[in-house]
């Protein structure tokens, strides 16, 4: 690719502030509605699992619409058109809250309805997003840019969460509805923004890719799937999605039953985890980089090698289980979220370069399998690793060996998909060549390209 026909800094910046208006969105309704219905609503705690669950079902969406994108070729309308969906269900979802407040029943349906658009605009706008990351980010930048998209969207939950929980006390209904109202037009508006121009100035700095063929949907799916490094891929997603949210609803129950954490010290544990997480995505950015004329590693290195510290940290945990209260329990949970966050954003890397390395025009199809095998990772993990931990806990008779068991499971997973990951032969096993005009330097917002 030309310098011009690929993003620059400032241009990877944009479509990072389209992720964080995307999270923005997603965090007041995956999280400050679960807490409403279950503490102030006194709803059972299944109905907004149960709600997530929905919305992550949703995404196996993901596919279609990648494929819709690439009959098109142009990913703007598609990343547009989600937002407006997910902001429309977003404000769906608020006003079912507040309705349940009064007629219960058809505050449930109208949820399972906006639940179902945040879904459908996550698929969306999401995974043209990263079909547009994949095409128009030079090889070199692939993990860094994957890292400053991620870190934005981390940056719109956390200042969402903030700024939207200090206009929602006092608590009443009318408050929720408003200020979800407000965060989903801001983040609609600040995603056009973003967005104008991009793309179009990208496609005009580049030669018009020769026509591919047309084929209908299950076509195009299954002539993805024969290519065996998406296959490999799409499964190894699926199994270290599944290992890295499996812990997510038993963590904090883990250290409390175990080591005696309080709830406020048990959430402290969660954010030294997200701490961890954060570093790793940084550190995982270094792949391909070279410092003083040594490379940092490959993004299959870092993929492979993040897999394996994560099942190392697991296993950590079940040694903690078993001698608890006196393991280190915070400095073996910043271990594991920094080798969650390496694996992940150098995953996304990989998934950037497989994606662009397949037959041209079907690169958002590739995408959005691979994230719909993402979505069902999560759905499956959380509801997974709950119930895992309640049968070995019946089987085995004792809290501590229900969670090491758990964990080794999760530990066994990770190793597998390290394993997978080896065998993907579509993601560079060296380092590619530094980034002009000087390596080992970080990245700079005035950095060439089209911004």
């Amino acid at each position: 690719m030309s310098t011009a026909s690929t993003l620059g800094w400032f241009g990877i910046f944009r479509l990072g502030l389209v992720q964080a208006m995307l999270g923005a969105v997603v965090v007041l309704t995956t999280s400050t509605l679960n807490r409403v219905m279950v503490v102030e609503l006194a709803l059972p705690a299944l109905l907004p699992g149960l709600l997530v669950a929905l919305h992550y079902a949703v995404q196996t969406t993901r596919p279609r619409m990648g494929y819709g994108s690439d009959r098109g070729q142009r990913r703007t309308p598609w990343i547009v058109g989600g937002m407006a969906v997910l902001a429309i269900g977003g404000l769906g979802a608020a006003l079912a809250v507040a309705w349940m407040g009064s007629h219960r029943f058809a505050g449930m349906a109208l949820a399972v309805l906006a639940f179902s658009l945040v879904g459908l605009g996550v698929s969306a706008a999401g995974t043209s997003l990263l079909v547009l990351l994949a095409k128009r980010v030079a090889e070199q930048r692939r993990a860094a840019a994957a890292t400053t998209v991620w870190v934005m969207m981390i940056i719109g939950f956390a200042v969402t969460a903030g700024v939207a929980g200090r206009f929602l006390d006092p608590y009443t209904p009318q408050r929720l509805v408003t200020v979800s109202a407000a965060v989903s037009l801001i983040a609609l508006v600040v995603a056009m923004l973003a967005l104008r121009g991009l793309e179009v100035r990208l496609q005009a700095a580049s030669a018009a890719p020769a026509p591919a063929a047309r084929p209908d949907f299950r076509a195009a799916l299954r002539e993805v799937w024969r290519d065996d490094d998406a296959r490999r891929f799409t499964v190894f997603v699926f199994v270290s999605m599944l290992a890295y949210s499996t812990q997510d609803l038993i963590l904090e129950p883990f250290a409390g039953a175990l080591f005696g954490f309080t709830p406020g010290e048990s959430t402290q544990l969660a954010g030294v985890q997200h701490g961890g997480t954060l570093a790793g995505m940084l550190l995982a950015a270094l792949a391909g980089r070279r410092v003083a004329g040594a490379a940092l590693g490959s993004l299959r290195a870092w993929t492979i090698g993040g897999c394996l510290a994560s099942a190392l940290a697991l296993f950590g945990l079940v040694l903690a289980g078993l001698w608890a209260p006196h393991w280190p329990l915070r400095a073996n949970v910043f271990l594991l979220g920094l080798s969650n966050g390496a694996f992940s954003i150098a995953a996304i890397g990989s998934m950037m370069s497989l994606a662009s390395a397949g037959r041209v025009g079907r690169e958002g199809t590739r995408m959005g399998l691979w994230g719909a095998a993402q979505a069902i990772g999560f759905a499956l993990g959380g509801l997974f690793g709950a119930a895992a931990s309640d049968l070995a806990r019946w089987l085995l008779g004792a809290p501590a060996p229900a969670y090491a068991s758990v964990f080794l499971l999760e530990a066994l997973m990770f190793v597998a998909a390290a394993a997978l990951a080896a065998r993907i032969a579509g993601v560079a096993r060296t380092a590619p060549p530094a980034e002009e005009p000087q390596a080992g330097t970080l990245p700079s917002l005035t950095m060439g390209g089209t911004q």
